[in-house]
């Protein structure tokens, strides 16, 4: 299928939600105004729609394959890749003082939400370069700066994040990769790092002259557990003085996973330092690795919520054709018995019109979510702690969205929705790593209940629900949702045990969610309803109606569930449980 990208969506989520005319008054950001606002995200749309769409379907049936210890895409990934680096996509929000263009984290959300829409699994090697020039631009040294930020940049070079290994999954701290400290020769101050990594995300492929992977490993006697985790950059090719590559670094890739979907993405099984010669530099301080491997994280989860969003847009888009192409039975109780449209049957209706929803309000909760995110790097503290709360919120419940939509999008197929050929059942499996990766949806809501809830002694969740509250207007519903949230944070606060919050999180989580994306789109159709967006003047009202009128009631009902406590999970024994 064809994939028209959804910019003026995209446009109101960015002006309304982000808020991008009071960032562009910013000195900072002073570049965002809106005749360049709308050339990024026209630009990368139709770039989107023309070269990594017509690749998607290409990426799936044929992968990536591992020859030799090569990474080998099918034929126009290259040049696609190629023509996004020339283009300058990959700079939009990197430091103009190593070639990026400065504008706001908002609009290379937009590029990444476009890219992705059209090719999820291609837009996995970008994503993960933002977040590593993100954590160097942060904690990097200038030497290191000056060495790697110009081409990673630029687009020249690929970002990796290198943290999980066979027995450490979301235990990073159980990881055994080490380095070594070099004493003398042309790599002194350097380190031998050893170890192998697995799920490594385009850890290894030709697309990119040069490809920098960032590995946390443990120096000798540091502290057990994260205290004693470093960080450091790994580059495939060593890096002479002059910038120019040098010989292949002791790293290789061994093997490729063998996934449910995103096959055109090469997962990694990597290899440091089979010959003892792997050389990498430290980041930032000895034993903080941990730290400036969340700053590349934190940014990512939003990137990661994104992706539902991506997915649920091509997946309603494809199911939104099929149902208009797909004639079958006459309408039920039309006095003409000729067969209609699928489109016209009340039940398809309904769930064309959920995926429309859930996928606007979490555009709508991405694009609030980074424009929190920008205010906090312009010095705003109580933004940049609304966006810590609302990571959790996109990540998790955006990803969910996400997998919903795709499964909404297979059954409006039908039969043919459970057939490989229509790709509807691409999209469903491409969309179920991502409630995984970057922090698995549990651990996002577990961070939600114990770390975020207490976040500035409570403010920081407590000033979004009032917040809600108080603009909900006469939408009752919301209203309610805002109030139960409320509820639920003053029991998981004062009440509850840490086995009850865990226990509740995943409940809250989804219920926080929603009430915000409903205040989102709420906005959204306010703007609309004063002249903003007039293309959406028809559809609009009918798809944040949805929302406000089905999804949140639905998200109230969960309150029971938040703050049903931990006992019952705990009610049967561990060997009854199994059986």
């Amino acid at each position: 299928m064809t994939y028209t990208p959804a910019t003026q969506d995209q446009l109101l989520a960015i002006r309304v939600n982000a808020g991008i005319e009071e960032l562009a008054a910013s000195e900072k950001f002073a570049a965002a105004e809106p005749d360049m606002v709308e050339a990024i995200v026209e630009g990368v749309g139709q770039f989107a729609a023309g070269e990594f769409a017509p690749l998607n379907r290409v990426g799936d049936l044929e992968g990536a394959k591992l020859e030799n210890g090569v990474v080998r895409l099918p034929d126009g990934f290259a040049e696609a890749y190629a023509h996004y680096v020339e283009q300058g996509w990959n700079a939009i929000a990197s430091p103009e003082e190593f070639g990026g263009q400065g504008l706001p984290f908002t609009l290379a959300c937009n590029v990444l939400e476009n890219l992705g829409t059209a090719n999820m699994a291609f837009n996995l090697l970008p994503m993960l370069s933002v977040g590593a020039i993100e954590a160097l631009e942060h904690h990097g040294s200038e030497e290191l700066q000056q060495k790697y930020l110009p081409d990673l940049v630029s687009g020249k070079w690929s970002g990796t994040m290198n943290l999980t290994e066979p027995q450490a999954g979301s235990d990073v701290g159980a990881l055994r990769t080490t380095a070594k400290p070099i004493e003398d020769g042309e790599h002194a101050g350097k380190y031998l790092i050893k170890g192998q990594k697995i799920y490594i995300t385009w850890g290894e492929h030709e697309l990119a002259e040069n490809i920098i992977h960032l590995v946390l490993a443990r120096l000798p006697d540091a502290p057990e557990g994260s205290r004693g985790i470093s960080l450091f950059t790994v580059p495939k090719y060593h890096v002479k003085p002059d910038g120019s590559l040098g010989p292949r670094n002791d790293v290789r890739c061994v093997s490729l996973e063998h996934k449910l979907g995103i096959n055109a993405s090469p997962t990694c099984v990597m290899s440091y330092g089979d010959n003892d010669e792997c050389i990498g530099e430290l980041v930032g301080a000895e034993n903080r690795g941990l730290a400036a491997m969340f700053t590349m994280m934190n940014n990512a989860r939003i990137n990661v919520g994104n992706q539902g969003v991506q997915i649920g847009e091509r997946a309603t888009q494809q199911a939104m054709d099929y149902a208009k192409e797909r004639v079958q039975s006459a309408r039920a109780g039309s006095p003409d018995k000729n067969p209609v449209s699928i489109i016209e049957h009340p039940d398809v209706r309904r769930m064309l019109l959920r995926m429309k929803a859930l996928t606007e309000g979490s555009r709508a909760l991405l694009y609030y979510t980074a424009g929190q995110v920008d205010r906090g790097v312009l010095g705003d503290e109580n933004a940049k702690a609304r966006g810590e709360v609302l990571t959790p919120l996109i990540k998790a419940w955006g990803t969910d969205i996400g997998i919903e939509v795709a499964s909404l999008g297979v059954q409006v197929h039908g039969g043919m929705g459970f057939v490989e050929e229509t790709g509807a059942a691409q999209h469903w499996r491409d969309s179920r790593i991502a409630p995984i990766y970057e922090g698995t949806n549990g651990i996002q809501a577990a961070d939600l209940v114990t770390r975020k809830l207490g976040l500035h002694d409570g403010e920081a969740i407590g000033s979004l629900i009032a917040d809600i509250e108080r603009e909900c207007g006469g939408e009752a519903h919301l209203l309610t949702l805002a109030r139960d949230c409320a509820d639920v944070v003053a029991w998981m606060r004062n009440e509850a045990s840490l086995d009850d919050r865990l226990a509740g999180s995943v409940a809250f989580c989804t219920m926080l969610a929603v009430a915000t994306a409903g205040w989102q789109l709420l906005r959204q159709l306010r703007a609309v309803e004063s002249g903003d967006a007039p293309a959406l003047v028809k559809s609009k009202p009918a798809s944040v109606r949805f929302f406000l009128d089905r999804i949140v009631p639905e998200a109230s009902g969960l309150k029971a569930s938040a703050m049903a406590g931990g006992e019952a999970l705990y009610a049967i024994p561990t060997e009854a449980l199994l059986g």
